[in-house]
C-alpha cells in the first residue's frame, strides 16, 4: 500500500491540507475541479445573491449532479463494453465453429482427392486393358 500523502491546496481562496493515499497531482485535480465549479457558480447573479450556507449547498448539488451524470455515462458505457464482449465472445465462437468446419472440408476433399486419382488409375488400368484386348482380336 502506498504511503498517505499530505498535500496542501487552495479552495475558494482557504488553504486546505488533503490527505490521503492518493497522488499529489491527484489530489490537486480534485481542489481544482472544486474551485472551477465554485467559480462557475460565482459567475450566475442567483448564486451570488444567496446566503453563504445555500451557496455552500448548491456547489454541493452540482458536485453531485456532475458525479451522477458520470455515473450514469459510465455505466452506459460500461454496458456497451459488456455487450461488445458477448458480441465479440460469439464472434469468436462463430469463427472457432467455422475453422472446425473448414477443417472437416479440406479433409474431406483431401479424401475426395485421394479417391479421384484412385479413380483415375483405375481408369488408365481400365483403358490399357481394353487397348490390349482390342489388339488382341
Amino acid at each position: 500500500m502506498s504511503a498517505k500523502n499530505n498535500t496542501q491546496v487552495v479552495i475558494d481562496g482557504k488553504v486546505f491540507t488533503l490527505c490521503g493515499y492518493e497522488e499529489e497531482e491527484y489530489l490537486n485535480k480534485v481542489a481544482s475541479y472544486i474551485n472551477n465549479k465554485i467559480l462557475e457558480l460565482k459567475q450566475s447573479e442567483g448564486f451570488r445573491r444567496q446566503n453563504k450556507e445555500t451557496q455552500n449547498t448548491l456547489i454541493h448539488l452540482n458536485i453531485a449532479d456532475d458525479y451522477y451524470k458520470a455515473k450514469k455515462q459510465a455505466d452506459l458505457l460500461e454496458m456497451e463494453l459488456e455487450d461488445k464482449n458477448k458480441e465479440l465472445y460469439e464472434i469468436k465462437h462463430d469463427l472457432i465453429s467455422l475453422q472446425i468446419k473448414t477443417e472437416a472440408a479440406e479433409k474431406e476433399l483431401e479424401k475426395f482427392r485421394k479417391e479421384v486419382a484412385e479413380y483415375e488409375k483405375k481408369i488408365v488400368k481400365l483403358e490399357t486393358e481394353l487397348i490390349s484386348e482390342q489388339k488382341k482380336k
